[in-house]
C-alpha cells in the first residue's frame, strides 16, 4: 500500500529536513521518498492546511484499567483514546488486578494489545503486588518485554528497596520510574497545602512530601549510577533538585503532566473534583517554574498521567472523590496551549524524541528507508473539548468546555494511516 502525505512541515529536531515543507511517500510501511513535490500514484493521499509530521508520540505513564478495572478503561478504549491524542506508543503502569508483577501478566498485556491502534509497553511492578515489601520478578518481566519498572501510583517508600531495584535494573539497562511522594507526610491531604486549602477548609499536602522523596531518590540514583525517571513533578523545589542532579547523573530524567502546566491550586476554588490529583496541582509560582523548566530542557518528557475514573467516583463530595483525570486525548493540546511561545521542535522533543531515548525504544526519525512511525497534527488548530468527542471510557477531565490549541490528525504505523 502506498500513502502520500502532501505539503507537511517536518518537525523532527534530529533530522536535517526539520522545518521543511515536503511531500512524504510511504510504501509498505517505510518512507520511500521525500521531496518538495511527489506525483506518484498512491492508494491514499493526505493533504490538510497547516499539516505537520513528526516522529510518533510516546506517553510514559498511563493506566488502562485492564485487567481488573475494565469499568474505568479497557485496552481497546484506552488505545482509541491514545490514537485520538496522536500517540503511537503508550507505557502502562502496573496498578491492575492482578498487578503486572510477573512474566505472565506482562505477556498478557502484550498479547491483548497485539495489532491494536497503538504499541503498548507494560511497565513491570518493582515490588510484588506493588506492596513495597519484596522485589518482583524484574528479570523475567524484562525478558517478556517490560522496558521500565515502577510501582505506579504506589511510590516506593523504602530507600533500601529502591536502592536494590536501581542496582538490579542496571544489568538489563532498564529504567525505574518513581512518582515522588513521601506518604508519611500529611497522607490525609486532599490538595496542595497553602492559602487556597486554608480558605477552602480542606486538609493540605505540602510540597515537601514530594521534594524530600525526590532528593532521596536522586541521591540513591547517584550512588548506584543507574537510570531513574521521576514523573509527575509539581514543585519548584523538585525542579531545582533535578536540575542539580542532572549535572552529574546522565541516567536521571523527569516528566511533567499537562495539567500541572495548566492549572494551580486556586482553580480548585469551586471544589472541582476533576482537579483532584496525585500529586496535587500547586501554586501559580510552582506552575511558572515548571513552564520555565520545560523551556530550558530540565524537564525531558510530557506524561499524560491518564487515570480514568467512573462518574460516581468524581460526582461526589471532594473528600470522597478518587484522584486523577484522563489525559491522552488532550495532552498535546494542553501543552501547546500552556506554552504558546515554545517551538514545535521543543514540544516534539518532549512528546517523541526524549521518551524513545530514555526508555530504549527504536528511534522514529523521518528519514528515507526508515519504518514509518509518524504522528500527523495541526499545531494551530483550535478545538473545543466536548464529552461526545472523547474516546476514553471515562470522561473525567477538567478540560471539558475549554478551547485548546493544537490537534492530532492521525498516525501512520505498520504501513497504515489511522485517523484520530
Amino acid at each position: 500500500m502506498k500513502l502520500l502525505i502532501k505539503k507537511a512541515r517536518i518537525v523532527d529536531p534530529e533530522n536535517p529536513l526539520n522545518g521543511q515543507i515536503l511531500d512524504i511517500l510511504v510504501h509498505e510501511g517505510r518512507i520511500e521518498q521525500t521531496a518538495s513535490s511527489i506525483n506518484a500514484k498512491a492508494d491514499q493521499i493526505l493533504e490538510l492546511p497547516g499539516l505537520c509530521a513528526s516522529p510518533g508520540w510516546v506517553d510514559v505513564f498511563s493506566h488502562f484499567g485492564e485487567p481488573g478495572y475494565e469499568q474505568k478503561e479497557t485496552i481497546i478504549s484506552g488505545s482509541r483514546a491514545a490514537l485520538a491524542g496522536g500517540y503511537t506508543d503508550v507505557f502502562l503502569i502496573p496498578n491492575n488486578k492482578p498487578v503486572t508483577h510477573d512474566k505472565a501478566s506482562v505477556e498478557y498485556l502484550k498479547q491483548q494489545a497485539a495489532n491494536g491502534a497503538v504499541d503498548l509497553h507494560p511497565i513491570g511492578a518493582i515490588t510484588k503486588g506493588t506492596e513495597g515489601k519484596e522485589l518482583a520478578e524484574l528479570y523475567d518481566m524484562h525478558r517478556s518485554g517490560a522496558r521500565a519498572f515502577s510501582d505506579g501510583t504506589q511510590s516506593i517508600q523504602s530507600a533500601g528497596l529502591l536502592l536494590k531495584a536501581l542496582q538490579y535494573v542496571k544489568a538489563v539497562q532498564a529504567t525505574i520510574i518513581q512518582l515522588p511522594d513521601d506518604r508519611s507526610i500529611q497522607p490525609q491531604g486532599l490538595m496542595h497545602e497553602g492559602i487556597a486549602s486554608t480558605r477552602m477548609g480542606l486538609p493540605g499536602r505540602p510540597d515537601i512530601s514530594e521534594s524530600i522523596q525526590s532528593h532521596r531518590d536522586i541521591a540513591l540514583n547517584h550512588y548506584t549510577e543507574s537510570n531513574l525517571h521521576l514523573t509527575g513533578i509539581s514543585s519548584r523545589a523538585t525542579v531545582e533538585t533535578i536540575r542539580t542532579g542532572k549535572k552529574s547523573q546522565p541516567g536521571l530524567s523527569c516528566s511533567v503532566t499537562p495539567y500541572h502546566l495548566h492549572f494551580c491550586d486556586e482553580d480548585l476554588a469551586g471544589y472541582n473534583t476533576l482537579l483532584k490529583t496525585i500529586p496535587p496541582v500547586r501554586t501559580n509560582e510552582d506552575r511558572d517554574v515548571l513552564k520555565q523548566a520545560v523551556a530550558d530542557g530540565t524537564i525531558d518528557c510530557l506524561a499524560a498521567h491518564h487515570f480514568p475514573q467512573e462518574n460516581d467516583r468524581k460526582i461526589c463530595e471532594f473528600e470522597q472523590a478518587a484522584p486523577g483525570m484522563i489525559g491522552l486525548e488532550t495532552a498535546f493540546a494542553a501543552l501547546r496551549t500552556a506554552l504558546p511561545e515554545a517551538t514545535l521542535e521543543r514540544l516534539i522533543e518532549m512528546m517523541a524524541i526524549n521518551p524513545r531515548k530514555i526508555f530504549g525504544l527504536l528511534p522514529s526519525n523521518l528519514v528515507l528507508g526508515s519504518e514509518a512511525c509518524i504522528t500527523l497534527f495541526q499545531p494551530d488548530q483550535e478545538w473545543l473539548v466536548e464529552e461526545s468527542s472523547l474516546h476514553s471510557r471515562s470522561k473525567n477531565t477538567p478540560f471539558l468546555g475549554k478551547k485548546l490549541m493544537g490537534r492530532s490528525i492521525g498516525t501512520i504505523r505498520n504501513g497504515t494511516f489511522r485517523h484520530s
